[in-house]
């Protein structure tokens, strides 16, 4: 490469910009949340995104007082946009499990300031998609008849049917997600409540923050959870759009026919997810000036997902038109000319270029790192995935094995009109979220900030130092105030200025003989668990029996539903057809365990809990923000107060103060 070129790509080597402190990367983060003062560009997107919602409000009325014949389905294209835009924004919402939950299991540190937005970006994109099927049935008020609940008719769903996994698969993903995404909120949410200076404010970010603390271990429980949550989401992600595969893949129609469509699926939806999660990030970046925390290192992996993807997808299509030819089949052979040169050939050649030919200039880097020509590639991959699950639906079923039957697909205006709705829904809820909700995760910057300040432990220690001068610690004596008459006391807090230091001294204390201890911190720090005696959380076995009781209760329902309550032969199958079962007793397992997972963890740290005496310490609310705190409680056997107050002292804290319950 020319020196000259090498010289205008930026570097890709650091995950936060030069200069930053815990309490600056809160600051940063929280203000764009806390702010009174909105940028103009975030309205402008705003409104431009509400008009485009009540378009959908307007053309789902018009639906549901019309009918579905303001559609373009037709006779033999009985799935047109809908399910095209369903599979679209299915395909989307993967990529924030996946930098979520698969990069967290193989310690991708770059995934930490993506995962938040990403996640949020799923769970808008599950709930666009989740409309269409509804609106598809023509009756969406009835679609609960889907799912197995006692009725007067005592009908069943078919657990046989794809169209049930279908939704036994969105539904569970999208409830683990929601549950993923709240839990890594709570730690955030409670570095909201405390930089609040607006009393309805706080409230509203205390209540969700359900009284979180930071304590060693509500931080330990929270790991061992958050770690099993990304666990459990792992095969979720594979199967979600393996699942939405089958709606075609068990089909006898050519083009769907294929068993290559679940592995093709889940990479073009990946592909597609992280395309969407760049075209919304990188004006993001711009216009909050983000570019400390989302750098060219995190666009350049990224783009490099994107493009390995990509392949993965050409490999797809060209193992498509070699099966196709291979077979001998002349329907199958039909399928593929038809595809290639029939009717609807600008749709497939068109696909082609945006998912084949474009993602090719991820090769250079200089396209991977320059926001603009990344912005530009991954809008066009967004357009192209559209064109290809559009050519997969209408392209297979407008010409089948009855030429009589043979038609021509055209969306009508409400076609149209719907799609933009909903992309002006996902948009108004990402500006909302924006506005309401921290983007980047504060609290995992923050321990990202502390690992890299113990690589570099001279820069780390200037940071540090710096840091303590701006919080108020002078280096003077500790201090320690007296308590109020008449009110009992909790403990004493010492506070220190780095983790290290807190993870030394709570040694320090166990030693000394303090067993009633509390360690604060504004996020997870390795060892200090240990450091004051924890023991190990069980919280992983009460999720092994979830999984077991969902994995139990979703082959019972089924068993019953099937074999006894409403048998019906269908082609001749068993009534108890066990491989059929697999999907929706999959689905259950991840639910029920990640449902005690989530409940474990807040149950087992005693969450939520509105009040605790800590809050009355004067400098606790920085706990959730740069300091760290150690308090020995007074219901301690060895506790005195003015013995354990000069052990405290002894230690070196910053300061010292006596709790009030």
């Amino acid at each position: 490469m020319p020196r000259s070129l090498s010289r205008s790509i930026p570097r890709t080597g650091y995950l936060i910009g030069p200069g930053h402190t815990f309490r600056t990367i809160t600051e940063k983060i929280a203000g764009i949340v806390l702010t009174r003062s909105t940028p103009a560009a975030w309205f402008a997107g705003f409104t431009l995104s509400f008009l485009a919602l009540m378009l959908l409000f307007y053309a789902v009325y018009y639906l549901l007082v019309t009918g579905v014949g303001i559609w373009g389905n037709n006779i033999p294209v009985a799935w047109g946009y809908d399910i095209t835009n369903l599979v679209w924004w299915i395909g989307i919402g993967h990529a924030g499990t996946l930098i979520s939950a698969i990069l967290l299991l193989f310690h991708q540190q770059w995934r930490t300031s993506i995962n938040r937005f990403a996640e949020a970006m799923t769970l808008f994109a599950v709930l666009c998609a989740s409309l269409f099927p509804l609106l598809h049935t023509g009756r969406p008020w009835l679609a609960y008849w889907i799912f197995p609940y006692p009725n007067t008719l005592g009908l069943w769903p078919q657990f046989r049917s794809p169209l049930v996994w279908d939704a036994f698969a969105i539904g569970t993903y999208a409830t683990v997600s929601l549950i993923f995404w709240y839990i890594g909120l709570i730690p955030d949410l409670a570095a909201l409540r405390d930089r609040a200076r607006n009393t309805p404010v706080r409230l509203f970010y205390g209540l969700l923050a359900l009284g979180w603390r930071g304590a060693a271990h509500h931080w330990q429980r929270y790991e061992t959870a958050y770690l099993l949550l990304a666990a459990l989401a792992t095969p979720l992600v594979v199967s979600v759009h393996s699942v939405v595969s089958f709606d075609f893949a068990v089909s006898v129609i050519p083009g769907w026919h294929s068993t290559i469509f679940p592995p093709y699926f889940v990479a073009g939806a990946i592909f597609s997810g992280f395309a969407m999660v760049l075209t919304l990030l990188l004006p993001l970046r711009s216009l909050y000036r983000l570019q400390d925390f989302i750098t060219p290192r995190h666009l350049d992996n990224m783009a490099k997902v994107m493009l390995a993807t990509g392949l993965f997808v050409a490999y797809g299509y060209l193992t498509e038109a070699f099966t196709a030819w291979y077979s001998g089949n002349p329907a199958e052979r039909f399928w593929l000319f038809n595809r290639s040169f029939g009717p609807y050939w600008w749709a497939f050649w068109a696909l082609m270029a945006c998912n084949v030919v474009a993602p090719q200039a991820l090769w250079f880097a200089r396209v991977r790192v320059t926001p603009v020509l990344l912005f530009a590639v991954a809008l066009i991959i967004n357009f192209g995935m559209w064109l290809e699950r559009y050519v997969i639906i209408v392209v297979s079923l407008h010409r089948d094995y009855l030429p009589s039957s043979w038609g021509i697909y055209a969306g009508t205006i409400w076609d149209r009109a719907t799609l933009l709705g909903t992309i002006g829904l996902f948009l108004t809820l990402i500006f909302i979220f924006v506005r309401l909700l921290p983007m980047i995760s504060i609290f995992e910057m923050r321990h990202l900030l502390d690992e890299t300040q113990k690589q570099g432990a001279a820069k780390g220690d200037a940071a540090r130092a710096a840091e303590t001068a701006s919080a108020g610690g002078d280096g003077s004596t500790p201090a320690s105030l007296p308590t109020r008459a008449g009110r009992p006391l909790y403990g004493l807090m010492a506070e220190f200025d780095s983790s290290d230091a807190l993870v030394d001294k709570a040694r320090q204390t166990y030693r000394a003989g303090y067993r009633r201890i509390s360690a604060y911190s504004p996020f997870p720090v390795e060892g200090l668990a240990d450091a004051i005696g924890l023991r190990p959380t069980r919280l992983p076995y009460l999720v092994l029996l979830g999984g077991i009781a969902g994995a139990l209760g979703g082959y019972a329902l089924q068993y019953y539903a099937a074999v006894v309550d409403y048998p019906l032969n269908i082609g001749g199958r068993p009534l108890n057809s066990w491989p059929a079962f697999t999907v929706v007793t999959f689905e259950m397992t991840i639910l029920g365990a990640a449902l005690v997972a989530a409940l474990g963890m807040l149950l087992r740290n005693g969450l939520p809990q509105p009040y605790h005496a800590v809050f009355n310490a004067p400098r606790f609310h920085l706990a959730s923000q740069d300091r760290f705190f150690l308090c020995v409680e007074a219901r301690d056997p060895k506790f005195d107060l003015a013995q354990t107050r000069q052990f405290l002292e002894s230690l070196g804290a910053s300061e010292i103060v006596a709790v009030e319950v």
